[in-house]
């Protein structure tokens, strides 16, 4: 009888593991999203020197939709989560409006494309880091600062791209001279011994 009620307390146990890993990344998969679509648009927009409006405003919202859903759960009473619906709406509308402010013609005049982009990126990353400060959401306030350092990083991985092509292409080189004198160097063991009759 306790070999039987074994059985089921093994099968229970190894997936209990499993499941709250799933849950978890379940539950880390909006700001996971947010993040990549913030990158993928500045290598868009960096490739194709086009600055993407739409996406960055479909963006802002998305992230702004993100905040309400995640905080839902915690507001206690229709009071609160009116306030709580109004509160991002309006802090999202002002990202919205500085972003658009961005992109008038007369201050598109004065930055190239691909750091509209960055702009852009910033001006999200801020937005999206005080709503999490406001909404006391670590998960919030960490996807801002994500993006926030994804900027420099993005333009120094641009500043340095021909830097490390030349690396690769000199540690190639060397790997590849090397590779070639190995093969042409006879073997010690062939040369030292004597083949019998």
């Amino acid at each position: 009888m306790n070999e039987i009620d074994a059985k089921p307390n093994e099968r229970t146990g190894p997936s209990s593991p499993r499941s709250g890993m799933a849950h978890f990344l379940w539950q880390q998969l909006p700001y996971v999203v947010a993040l990549v679509l913030a990158i993928a648009g500045v290598a868009y927009t960096n490739v194709s020197h086009q600055p993407l409006v739409g996406y960055w405003e479909f963006l802002a919202l998305s992230i702004g939709v993100v905040c309400v859903v995640t905080k839902w759960p915690e507001t206690q009473g229709k009071e609160a989560q009116f306030r709580l619906i109004w509160t991002q709406a309006l802090h999202w509308v002002a990202v919205l409006v500085t972003m658009n402010v961005m992109l008038v013609s007369g201050v598109q005049q004065l930055l190239p494309t691909p750091a509209t982009g960055l702009v852009l990126l910033t001006l999200l990353a801020l937005g999206t880091f005080l709503a999490g400060v406001s909404l006391l959401s670590l998960q919030i306030s960490f996807l801002g600062l994500a993006m926030g350092v994804a900027v420099p990083a993005i333009s120094w991985l641009k500043q340095s791209v021909f830097f490390f092509l030349l690396g690769a292409v000199l540690l190639i080189g060397l790997a590849i001279t090397f590779w070639l004198r190995q093969d042409g160097r006879p073997t010690a063991t062939s040369t030292n011994n004597p083949t019998e009759d």
